[in-house]
């Protein structure tokens, strides 16, 4: 683990309710696709988030931090990202990070900002050529709340390996609607032969892995950070 210094380089809004934020770090970095850091607002307060940068690119770490309420844990972070020039953050945490070390086809699914380590993930996958089978599903409340839309629309049209299903809460006409988890549960037979990696809130984690149970999900290839601290 390291304790770095990084200068903010940017704080900018995706849309009303979600922020960009790009960090330099003082001196490079080591991550692997799909871990986070914590930004330490103090030696007691450190507040985790995923790295939605792929570590490809060492020079700049990305982060997508989901802040709509003033005061709230997120919206701390934005505002003190916002009065200073830099900040110290930790890295890297998780065990989530993305495999590559069997050849089977994937499942990408994120609930809000865990579109931020699904990002992370892609990303690396796009720079290594790879052309693995490859399901993404991202479930937003509504249009509006799918802030990276147009990334998820070139991506469909580049990757021919790759399949976009966004879910929303919300009607959208010609789109998905109810939940991340019943899309994936109603166009799988099986999960059996799948790597899945999931991000979101904690009950919609612990509810996709009671419902791919299920569907026969090989345990030790389902990967989400959220699974450390719920039973």
């Amino acid at each position: 683990m390291q304790r770095i210094r990084c200068n903010i380089a940017s704080v900018t809004p995706f849309c009303d309710t979600v922020f960009k934020v790009i960090l330099t770090p003082s001196q490079p970095v080591t991550f692997a696709a799909g871990q986070y850091l914590t930004v330490v607002m103090s030696d007691e307060d450190k507040r985790p988030f995923s790295i939605a940068s792929s570590p490809v690119n060492g020079e700049q770490l990305e982060l997508h931090i989901g802040a709509a309420v003033a005061e709230s844990y997120a919206m701390q972070v934005i505002e003190a990202m916002q009065s200073r020039d830099s900040i110290e953050v930790e890295l890297p945490f998780g065990d989530a990070y993305l495999r590559q070390d069997l050849p089977r086809p994937r499942l990408l699914i994120a609930g809000g900002t865990g579109f931020s380590y699904i990002n992370s993930i892609m990303e690396t996958l796009i720079a290594a050529g790879d052309t693995t089978t490859t399901f993404l599903y991202w479930g937003c409340r509504d249009q509006a709340s799918m802030y990276q839309a147009d990334k998820l629309a070139r991506w469909a049209e580049h990757y021919p390996h790759l399949t976009v299903v966004p879910v929303f809460d919300e009607a959208v006409a010609g789109q998905r609607q109810g939940t991340v988890i019943d899309a994936v549960c109603s166009d799988f037979i099986s999960l059996g032969d799948y790597d899945v990696y999931i991000a979101g809130r904690f009950e919609m984690a612990g509810a996709a892995r009671e419902a791919f149970r299920e569907k026969g999900v090989d345990e030790r290839r389902l990967f989400g950070d959220a699974f450390a601290y719920i039973k």
